[in-house]
């Protein structure tokens, strides 16, 4: 089943991206969140009219998201987190307190644009990757030391 994606969903693609997805996740899940739409023909047509006409705001869009990635290129942050003797955190570093760090050093980003790979449980250094449009994205190193 095609579906046009009405918003970005993690793993599968961005807004107004034509994707191809099982029956039942499109039929239970997709559609009746209102996050996509069935890919008919005359859906597609009118997906390409919107397109055309947005596509001024759209490079606008990623003009802002290149910027931000520059001034992001650089920073490198320090994530203190209470620990253990043996140096294993209590709990684990995620995406929001990376995002604390990142308005700390006067970077305002929404957490929702920050994806750690791996778990962050012990002290170290670590990278996640700033998503800030879909053809533009950032690695920011962070490490993560003991309170």
């Amino acid at each position: 089943m095609q579906v046009i994606l009405k918003e970005d969903v993690i793993n599968l693609g961005y807004k107004d991206d034509i994707v191809t997805v099982k029956d039942g996740y499109g039929r239970n899940f997709l559609i009746p969140q209102g996050k996509a739409v069935i890919a008919s023909e005359s859906a597609k047509k009118v997906l390409a009219e919107n397109m055309r006409q947005r596509a001024h705001k759209l490079a606008k869009i990623k003009e802002d998201a290149q910027a931000l990635a520059a001034k992001l290129e650089g920073v490198s942050l320090t994530i203190g987190a209470k620990t253990s003797s043996t140096g294993t955190i209590f709990g684990s570093v995620t995406n929001i307190q990376v995002a604390e760090a990142l308005a700390k050093a006067g970077h305002e980003v929404e957490r929702k644009i920050i994806y750690i790979k791996e778990a962050v449980k012990e002290v170290g250094s670590y990278k996640a990757i700033l998503k800030l449009h879909k053809e533009v994205s950032v690695e920011i190193p962070f490490e993560v030391v003991s309170e």
